[in-house]
């Protein structure tokens, strides 16, 4: 396991110091019933590894976890009531990730829940030369092979 923070309960859980309700687990991650539960269900994917998040994630563990995530999905879709799935991972305080560990949450959803209203006010609507000249700037650093 790489350098990880103190007192990082999802390293804890893989250790097996700290208890969790596990439903699938393998070399690389592992899923495990979320302790808040706004809708039966919720579920998050880590990996093993104490990875800060997706943005230091190796291509092979993303890969890895994203596969596990669609699993877990089709599961849990199957399993409990929802209306559709919310699947997301926040990144750092101002994306208010709670657990500097990488984690997946895949959360049932019902209609008229107000679980993850994503924009507080409308969003802007940037003009299309806009929306161009920032696609060719990440075009740019994609080719570079910075990403």
């Amino acid at each position: 396991m790489s350098e990880r923070r103190e007192a990082c309960v999802f390293c804890d859980i893989v250790r097996g110091t700290v208890p969790a309700t596990i439903v699938l687990e393998d070399g690389l991650v592992i899923a495990l019933l979320d302790l808040r539960q706004a809708n039966p269900g919720h579920v998050l994917v880590i990996p093993r590894e104490h990875i800060p998040d997706i943005r230091s994630a190796s291509d092979a563990i993303a890969a890895v976890i994203n596969v596990t995530v669609a699993r877990v999905a089709r599961a849990v879709s199957s399993v409990f009531p929802n209306d559709g799935l919310s699947i997301w991972h926040s990144i750092g305080e101002g994306g208010n990730q709670e657990v500097p560990h990488l984690h997946y949450h895949v959360h049932p959803r019902l209609i008229g829940d107000g679980l993850l209203d994503v924009y507080p006010t409308p969003p802007a609507l940037p003009p299309r030369e806009t929306l161009e000249q920032w696609g060719a700037t990440l075009r740019e650093r994609l080719a570079k092979g910075v990403d």
